[in-house]
């Protein structure tokens, strides 16, 4: 099975296209855990074990993990395995480098702690991305446009008549035909969701930047989703995580993801 086609029949039976995103920071989590010895793993259960039945994938930034050193890469493997493996799982890890560097970190990554698929920084070319590519079942997510401000310094700019992500987009798409491509796409960007969507029109989309940085759902849904409205990936991460720093945490947190999940499905139903 192709990895767009599992993210498919994973969407279609849980009836989301909700990302949690686990970039668990142990400075927000609620105080009653930051001192108990497991208190942060115990906080990324108890909010998975809260949404699974809401979200069809999980996002583990690993900047928030690889910060506590040889712990915190002891939690992000004991994490991954509390997510059902009916759910895609997603490695935020942002690589990309020279060719054998690459096949280092997606062995890593994909093959030994068993990710579903990665994020990956385009911009040292094919021979960069291609050691992903290869792991013919698991996703890779290029950053083509992302939601930062910082995305205009160089994402924006003109090459010959396109702007930098949109070579991004149309050039990598030659890079694999095993249908496991995926682009970035932040939500703050709604034009520009719709000028990725008809340079790719089958492939799906992970979209940050819902919630916490303001992006329009229905933005997303109307300009990014395929034309069986599927085919993106919502991303909330603090809206979700931090929506109560008392011991109803868990709670609040599926509270949250599922008043998002309604307003997505709100507008597939209006769109599609």
């Amino acid at each position: 099975m192709t990895f767009i086609s599992k993210l498919t029949s994973i969407q279609q039976q849980a009836n989301s296209l909700l990302c949690v995103g686990l970039d668990t920071d142990a400075q927000k989590i609620p105080v009653q855990l930051r001192t108990r010895p497991h208190g942060f793993l115990e906080f990324n259960k108890r909010i998975i074990d809260a949404t699974a039945d809401l979200a069809c994938a999980y996002k583990i930034n690993f900047a928030f993990y690889e910060s506590l050193g040889k712990k915190g890469w002891q939690i992000m493997e004991q994490t991954l395995a509390f997510i059902p493996s009916s759910i895609i799982t997603i490695a935020d890890a942002k690589r990309g480098d020279i060719g054998n560097t690459s096949t280092q970190y997606a062995k890593a990554i994909l093959q030994d702690m068993g990710f579903d698929s990665i994020t990956v920084a385009p911009y040292m070319g094919k021979d960069s991305v291609q050691p992903f590519l290869e792991h013919k079942e698991k996703g890779v997510f290029l950053l083509a446009l992302t939601s930062n401000q910082g995305a205009f310094d160089f994402q924006y700019k003109k090459i010959g008549k396109n702007r930098l992500f949109e070579e991004v987009v149309t050039q990598s798409q030659h890079w694999t035909n095993q249908h496991n491509l995926g682009f970035v796409v932040g939500a703050t960007k709604s034009n520009e969701i719709r000028t990725v969507r008809l340079l790719a029109p089958d492939i799906p989309f992970l979209v940050p930047g819902i919630g916490a940085q303001g992006g329009s759902v229905e933005d997303v849904i109307r300009y990014g989703c395929m034309n069986n409205g599927l085919g993106v990936l919502i991303n909330a991460s603090r809206s979700i995580l931090y929506a109560s720093q008392g011991k109803d945490y868990s709670a609040a947190a599926r509270s949250e993801a599922l008043k998002l999940n309604n307003e997505i499905n709100f507008f597939r139903n209006k769109y599609f």
